[in-house]
């Protein structure tokens, strides 16, 4: 059969656009079921929290349920691979975090590789910590401690929420770049380490700002510094590290990330939505009250901050001799 001319070339054209119209389509009628969110650590702490905020914000912008599961193991290797495994259809995500920067170079083998298999979507918050000592501690500043850590070499111990973790890898970078030594006492979380720093067995701890805020207020614990490039607003009297130790940075990040192959409009459709919440009076407050700093932008953003962090953190693991 011979079609004329005219009625071929609108036919080609409307065959063309099926494509860009079954995207688009895709990106409107998304989510159509259950989203699952993979928090690669247990209930209760900073990424678990995250994941439930920015979980509640999508269910009730987006008209499906955003289901939070801990899969919790192998310092959040446990949870990763299981989205990376997944269908990359928009319908499993990972709260993606600094330990899964670390764990990069921290593990020797591992069945994936993170900044290749898991596709960018959106940053939600970064959250300072700060450099807590005992008030045993004679130092009341950075430049303080640092001569009294360089005077007392080996006997200063330096408790973290875990190998890997965010608290470990603040301390591991401080002694890099201050040039001392520290004794590392590794807890499981940040809660027990919290308790034996009160109890002064252990005489310093760079924590995440939640829950330790009121122990500088009432005197238990000495706050020197915080970890963030820029002051805090929950510890605005603090001074930064970097104020002391040039070029000192480090933070607790959060963001959400997918399978790679995930399709691009879906991708669009959650960044635009999360960067929704980062503007939102209701939820910027709530962030707040966990310390949390917008950390807004593109896939593509979020992707780099991605890349900067792993590259940063090898450096860091290499240098510290870390095993897992």
């Amino acid at each position: 059969m011979k079609f004329p001319r005219r009625q071929f070339l609108r036919l080609a054209a409307g065959a063309a656009a099926l494509p860009v119209i079954s995207r688009t389509a895709r990106a409107q009628t998304y989510p159509t079921r259950p989203v699952r969110i993979i928090a690669g650590f247990s209930a209760g702490g900073g990424v678990d929290i995250t994941a439930r905020l920015i979980g509640q914000w999508l269910s009730e912008r987006l008209g499906q349920n955003f289901v939070v599961e801990n899969r919790p193991g192998a310092g959040g290797n446990v949870g990763t691979e299981t989205v990376v495994n997944a269908r990359p259809d928009g319908y499993t995500l990972l709260l993606a975090t600094v330990p899964n920067a670390v764990n990069a170079t921290l593990y020797d083998k591992l069945n994936f590789n993170f900044i290749r298999d898991i596709a960018p979507v959106a940053g939600i918050i970064r959250v300072p910590m700060v450099m807590l000592v005992h008030p045993s501690v004679p130092a009341k500043t950075v430049p303080e401690f640092i001569a009294y850590a360089k005077a007392n070499p080996d006997k200063v111990n330096m408790a973290s929420a875990g190998n890997g973790s965010a608290p470990h890898m603040a301390g591991e970078l401080f002694k890099l770049m201050a040039g001392v030594n520290m004794v590392h006492i590794p807890y499981r979380g940040q809660g027990p380490a919290l308790t034996d720093l009160l109890g002064g067995q252990v005489q310093i701890l760079f924590a995440t700002t939640p829950g330790t805020t009121d122990y500088i207020k009432i005197g238990k614990l000495r706050g020197l510094a915080v970890t963030t490039a820029s002051r805090a607003h929950v510890l605005p009297d603090l001074p930064t590290v970097g104020e002391f130790v040039p070029g000192y940075e480090a933070s607790q990040w959060y963001g959400i990330g997918a399978p790679k192959n995930t399709p691009p409009e879906i991708v669009d459709r959650l960044n635009k939505e999360i960067n929704a919440a980062l503007t939102d009076p209701k939820m910027k407050v709530r962030f707040a009250d966990i310390g949390g700093e917008p950390l807004a932008g593109s896939p593509t953003e979020f992707g780099k901050l991605i890349a900067e962090e792993t590259e940063k953190w090898a450096k860091v693991v290499k240098f510290a001799g870390m095993k897992p």
